[in-house]
């Protein structure tokens, strides 16, 4: 089963896709954790990741969807991912089809965590001193954001047409939004 999990930064995703992890026995694709990867290895391709990061800007839509491809295409994961955070643009979701569709792969679920600012802002704060992250500096995140948030509103209309969609509020408890999330997939 593919699974998308998407909503701001900050809200939850990461969490419920370790989880789903662990439970279906799929493989988290994080495009966060990709991205990162990319700026620990200190590639050129790193180098650019930074450049967008600490301006609060995505990072180009091709960067993201080759590192996706290389996910997508290896026969150990089919039919098994959890998208967490992609796709974040149109171009990418469009892509994201294409590259299913190639592979003889469909998204299952489209789960939206719906949160709003206020939260998110506590959640940062929260997972800054905890997890001594790079890319959660308050400033970045609010540009990140309202970056999101924009960018993100073609995604969520070419997704919630789709019979898979489920938006849920991303600002309940974790144990709460795992609950809901268990109870639409069936597990």
């Amino acid at each position: 089963m593919n699974i998308i999990l998407f909503g701001p930064p900050g809200a939850g995703k990461g969490t419920q896709s370790k989880y789903l992890e662990k439970k279906l026995n799929n493989f988290q694709v994080s495009t966060g954790d990709m991205l990162r990867d990319e700026i620990k290895k200190e590639t050129e391709i790193g180098k650019k990741i930074i450049t967008y990061m600490n301006e609060g800007k995505f990072v180009d839509d091709k960067i993201v969807n080759k590192l996706m491809e290389n996910v997508i295409f290896n026969p150990k994961k089919k039919g098994r991912l959890i998208f967490d955070g992609y796709p974040r643009t149109l171009d990418q979701a469009k892509n994201l089809d294409k590259l299913l569709y190639k592979s003889d792969q469909k998204i299952d679920f489209v789960f939206f965590l719906n949160v709003d600012k206020d939260t998110i802002i506590k959640r940062i704060e929260k997972r800054k001193m905890i997890e001594k992250r790079s890319d959660d500096d308050l400033n970045t995140i609010l540009k990140r954001y309202d970056t999101y948030m924009e960018t993100t509103k073609p995604v969520l209309s070419y997704y919630s047409n789709k019979s898979n969609f489920n938006e849920i509020d991303g600002g309940l408890k974790i144990i709460e939004i795992t609950n809901k999330i268990n109870s639409i997939l069936k597990v």
